[in-house]
C-alpha cells in the first residue's frame, strides 16, 4: 500500500508546486502590466481597473464551466450560501478600497510594511473562526518574514494616523477574506469548487466596484475613453491584464483550497520578493543592500514556514 500511496503523494506534491508557480506567474505579470499602464498611459484609475479584471474573471469563468465544461455548474443551494459568497466579495472590494485610499495619505514603503502583517491577522481569523491552531513553530517562523518586508520597506517618516487605520483595516479585511474564503470551499454541504466560486464572486464585485469607481474616481470614463484614442495598444494590455486576473484569481483559489490561507498569505510575501526581483531586471529600479538583505530575510522566513508545517504537521 505504501508503495501505491508514494506516487499519489508525489503527484500531489507536483501539483500543488504547479498552482503556486501559476499564482506567481499571473500575479508577477499583473503588477508588471499594472506598473507599466500605469508609467506609460497615465492610467491612474486602480479601482476601475479592479473593476475590469472581475469583469473578466465573470466571462471567463461562465466560458469556461458553461460552454467548454471544465467542471461541472453547481448552483447555489441555499440563501446563507449566496451570502457567504457576497460576503467574500464585499470583502475583498473593501479591502482594495481601504488600500487605495491609504496610498493617499501614506507612502508606498510604509503601506508595504503594514500589508506584510497580514500573515499575524490570517492566523488570528483561522484560530477565531475555525479554532485552527499551528505550532508555535511554525508562528514563529511568521516572524522573519514580516521582519523582512518591513526592513526591505525601509523606514519612511511620513505618518498619518487615517491613513494608516485605513491601511491596517484593508490588511484585515484581506485576511478576513482569505480564511472565509478557505471556509466557503471546504465546508460540508455548501462545498463549491473555486471556479465556481470565481463565478458567482465576481459579478457581485463588480457590481460593488462600478459604483465605488464612479464616486472615487468621477472623471474615469473620460480619461479612458481619452486615453484609448491616444494610445492603441492600451485596450490590447488592458485586456491580457485582465485574462491574467482571471488566471491570478483562479490558482489563488486552488491553493487556498489545497493549502491553507495562512501558507497562501506568507507565500504571498515571497511572491511580493520574487516580483521585486523581475521588476529591477525590467525596469532597472534602484535597489539598496537594506532592501535586499529584507527580502533574502523573507524568502528565508517562508522556507522555515513551510518546513514547519512539513515537520509538525
Amino acid at each position: 500500500m505504501s508503495s501505491t500511496q508514494q506516487p499519489s503523494s508525489k503527484k500531489q506534491t507536483l501539483f500543488i508546486a504547479s498552482l503556486i508557480i501559476l499564482w506567481y506567474s499571473s500575479n508577477i505579470g499583473v503588477l508588471l502590466l499594472n506598473k507599466y499602464l500605469l508609467s506609460n498611459y497615465d492610467f491612474k484609475f486602480p479601482i476601475f481597473l479592479t473593476m475590469c479584471h472581475m469583469s473578466a474573471c465573470a466571462f471567463f469563468s461562465y466560458i469556461s464551466i458553461v460552454f467548454i465544461k471544465l467542471v461541472p455548474l453547481q448552483p447555489i443551494k441555499s440563501r446563507p450560501q449566496f451570502l457567504k459568497i457576497a460576503t467574500l466579495s464585499v470583502v475583498f472590494c473593501c479591502s482594495v478600497v481601504g488600500g487605495n485610499i491609504s496610498l493617499r495619505y501614506l507612502p508606498v514603503s510604509f503601506n508595504q510594511a503594514v500589508g506584510a502583517t497580514t500573515p499575524f491577522f490570517t492566523a488570528l481569523f483561522a484560530y477565531l473562526m475555525t479554532f485552527k491552531r499551528e505550532a508555535w513553530v511554525t508562528y514563529a517562523a511568521l516572524v522573519p518574514v514580516v521582519t523582512g518586508v518591513v526592513i526591505a520597506s525601509g523606514g519612511e517618516p511620513g505618518f498619518h494616523w487615517f491613513g494608516f487605520i485605513m491601511c491596517i483595516s484593508a490588511t484585515a479585511a484581506r485576511a478576513f477574506k482569505s480564511v472565509l474564503q478557505g471556509i466557503l470551499l471546504s465546508s460540508e454541504g455548501e462545498m463549491l469548487n473555486s471556479m465556481n466560486l470565481l463565478l458567482y464572486m465576481s459579478p457581485i464585485a463588480v457590481l460593488v466596484l462600478v459604483p465605488t469607481a464612479l464616486i472615487m474616481e468621477p472623471n474615469v470614463l473620460e480619461v479612458i475613453i481619452s486615453l484609448g484614442r491616444q494610445h492603441r495598444y492600451m485596450w490590447l494590455l488592458l485586456f491580457i491584464n485582465s485574462t491574467l486576473a482571471y488566471s491570478a484569481n483562479l490558482s489563488n483559489f486552488l491553493v487556498t483550497k489545497h493549502t491553507s490561507a495562512l501558507t497562501l498569505q506568507v507565500l504571498g510575501n515571497a511572491k511580493g520578493a520574487v516580483a521585486v526581483v523581475i521588476s529591477i531586471l525590467l525596469f532597472r529600479n534602484p535597489v539598496t543592500a537594506v532592501g535586499i538583505g529584507g527580502y533574502t530575510m523573507t524568502v528565508l522566513g517562508v522556507v522555515a514556514y513551510g518546513e514547519a508545517k512539513r515537520r509538525f504537521r
